[in-house]
């Protein structure tokens, strides 16, 4: 680990100690006496025994003269610029040029148009961050003087050319208070990584300070200590000595969690549950840190501090956690439309500990032209273990969409492991048992309404593999999920089935600015015929999460009125390329499915939709707005689609 800020503030004193601290002050002369006025006009003494010529004054330039010279610019005019750095060994260059376009007057404003003491003094104020750059790696003579040079095309050119002289190197470095005959001392040592002969770099010094506190504090020493760089620099032989005082503090185990804070929304028994480790092991400093960023995941902590504890017993130490915790209820409101779905208005009221700790209560309702739902969850992480959520949810709901009718109630509970955007877990999982009765309308024969009523208990189970980069707007990697869904069914007699999922999708960046994503989907329902499974189990395609350019659920077998009627089998892909231009993104995709009713996909009949997207990329994810039009357009389907969310679509 290397710190590049630090490194900017190095001043050495001249006269051989050097403070990394801060910034060195100098001293001020004594007061003297006001000397008398001298006359302007009057001739400067002869100073013989010098030997040289007095410089005419009328050719002289001092260091406060403008660098931008009469000819360059008239007073008043501006005009663009641009910035080169001249004289940099190679072997620097990189990393100076990265710190300087991070910290230069000049490059902030690159690109706008300046008058002459503008580009004047924002020159001078670059050539001393350069010096001191170089200084911070070692070249304590080094000169820059800046240049203004026009160029054909009007624009000006601000030179900056460095002379770093001789590169300083240490001639001994001493690093004391680390026992070597302890093995994790000793493989914390290892951190601090500058010896003799190698340069008087001040980013690798003090970035390998601060790695090897970081590695003490890893490997079970919570408080351990390294002190600042003592460095003296001999200008003479140009080279200077290091020396680091280490104080260990002592090998440490865990001990208990203390809990502070004012009417904390858990106990510290429950902390300790969130917490990775368990009093007794060693100590260290990541899992510390880890249980810091758990808690805030939680929603129910503002802000918190988790700091070790010296117990005084000289073996363990305690965690002392604070905690101000976060108002707890929340109430979302949403309206929309959608082409499947119709108008509707969503209303939630949300307490996330209503049972203690961390169970979140959700009411939700929805009232709509298509649809119509009230219900609860309760849904408590940290369940029992780290990382478990227990779910439960009770619902009723009355549906109607163009494939069937369904007035349902249903009762679910289960078990389940999930990424979220601050940990994102390579494996997930959810396993779970539903309890459904449901009363649905289809269609048969001539135009027939039928109405039966399904009673189905479900085990749903899902199994997920991440490799992807980002939970919401993945650049590499891939994913696979499995989901199956044995269900028994009772309704004219009672039989089973087996419904299963397979969904894969992968990300290849193509340049800079390109990500080209692929998704593929297979399903199955297995053991009964299509028209005995309820119309609302069966498979359907077509949607902003399927096939865009089609409606949803617009896609597969349809009845003799035309409409969906899903099946027992489906087979999709998608294929889009995400070019990002800065905050937004352009997307053309292309997708293609279709649903059967065979018990496994036979890829005929695809249906294919194609169009264009936008992306906003906002600080919590992608914003997406996807237009798409079927390629191959049945009678019915609509022209074109429109389809919003948050995260990309797959």
């Amino acid at each position: 680990m290397r710190v590049l800020v630090a490194a900017c503030v190095l001043l050495l004193a001249p006269a051989g100690s050097a403070n990394w601290g801060g910034l060195a002050h100098a001293q001020s002369p004594p007061l003297e006496a006001e000397p008398a006025p001298l006359d302007p006009d009057s001739p400067m003494q002869d100073m013989d025994e010098l030997g040289v010529d007095w410089p005419d004054m009328a050719e002289s330039v001092t260091p406060d003269d403008p660098i931008v010279a009469a000819p360059v610019m008239n007073e008043g005019q501006e005009r663009r610029y641009a910035v080169a750095i001249e004289g940099i060994a190679e072997a620097d260059k990189e990393s100076v040029q990265r710190q300087f376009d991070a910290l230069s007057v000049l490059k902030a404003n690159d690109g706008k148009t300046a008058n002459a003491a503008q580009i004047d003094r924002r020159a001078r104020e670059d050539a001393e961050l350069l010096r001191t750059l170089l200084r911070s790696r070692g070249y304590y003579a080094a000169r820059v003087d800046p240049v203004v040079e026009p160029e054909p095309d009007s624009r000006l050119t601000v030179r900056l050319i460095a002379e770093p002289g001789e590169q300083y190197r240490f001639s001994e470095v001493r690093v004391t208070g680390l026992d070597d005959r302890q093995p994790t001392e000793r493989a914390a040592s290892a951190a601090f990584a500058i010896d003799a002969d190698d340069p008087v770099d001040a980013t690798d010094v003090l970035g390998d300070r601060a790695q090897l506190e970081t590695n003490l504090r890893g490997s079970g020493y919570p408080f351990a200590k390294v002190g600042e760089p003592d460095v003296t620099v001999d200008h003479d032989t140009q080279s200077a000595t290091l020396a680091l005082t280490v104080d260990p503090g002592g090998l440490r185990a865990f001990g208990a969690i203390r809990l502070s804070g004012e009417n904390p929304p858990f106990n510290a028994r429950h902390v300790q549950k969130i917490a990775r480790f368990r009093p007794g092991q060693p100590y260290r400093q990541e899992q510390v840190e880890d249980l810091k960023r758990a808690l805030i995941a939680t929603g129910l902590v503002t802000t918190t501090s988790v700091e070790p504890v010296d117990t005084g017993d000289g073996k363990t130490a305690d965690i002392a956690v604070s905690i101000e915790p976060a108002k707890p209820r929340t109430i979302a409101a949403e309206l929309g439309y959608g082409t499947g779905e119709g108008a509707r208005v969503v209303a939630s009221w949300t307490h996330r500990n209503l049972i203690r700790p961390e169970g979140a209560v959700t009411l939700r309702g929805v009232l709509g032209t298509r649809e119509q739902y009230i219900g609860a969850v309760l849904r408590q992480s940290n369940f029992m273990t780290r990382d478990r959520t227990f779910n439960a949810r009770a619902l009723v709901s009355h549906v109607d969409r163009p494939a069937f009718e369904a007035r349902t109630f249903e009762l679910a509970a289960g078990l389940e492991r999930q990424s979220t955007v601050i940990w994102q877990k390579r494996w997930t999982w959810s396993a779970g048992l539903e309890l459904v009765t449901s009363d649905e309308r289809d269609v048969v024969g001539a135009d027939i309404l039928r109405r039966r009523t399904f009673y189905v208990a479900a085990a749903p189970m899902t199994v997920n593999y991440d490799r992807s980069d980002n939970l919401l707007d993945p650049t590499r990697g891939f994913r696979l999920g499995v989901r199956i869904s044995p269900e028994l069914s009772l309704q004219s007699g009672t039989f089973g089935y087996v419904r299963a999922q397979l969904d894969g999708s992968a990300y290849l960046p193509a340049g800079k600015k390109v990500i080209v994503a692929g998704r593929v989907r297979f399903g199955t329902i297995a053991g009964a015929a299509s028209d005995a499974i309820a119309p609302s189990r069966r498979f359907y395609a077509g949607g902003g999460g399927s096939v865009r350019g089609y409606g949803f659920q617009e896609i597969g077998p349809r009845d003799i009125a035309n409409d969906p009627d899903g099946g027992r089998s489906l087979a999709e892909f998608a294929l889009e390329a995400r070019v990002r231009l800065g905050d937004f993104g352009v997307v053309p995709f292309v997708d293609g499915g279709n649903i059967y009713r065979k018990e496994y996909p036979d890829f005929s009949g695809f249906r294919y939709g194609a169009g264009v997207g936008l992306r906003y990329y906002s600080s919590f994810g992608p914003i997406r707005i996807d237009v798409g039009t079927p390629i191959n357009p049945r009678k019915g389907d609509a022209p074109v689609t429109v389809f919003v969310s948050l995260g990309q679509a797959f």
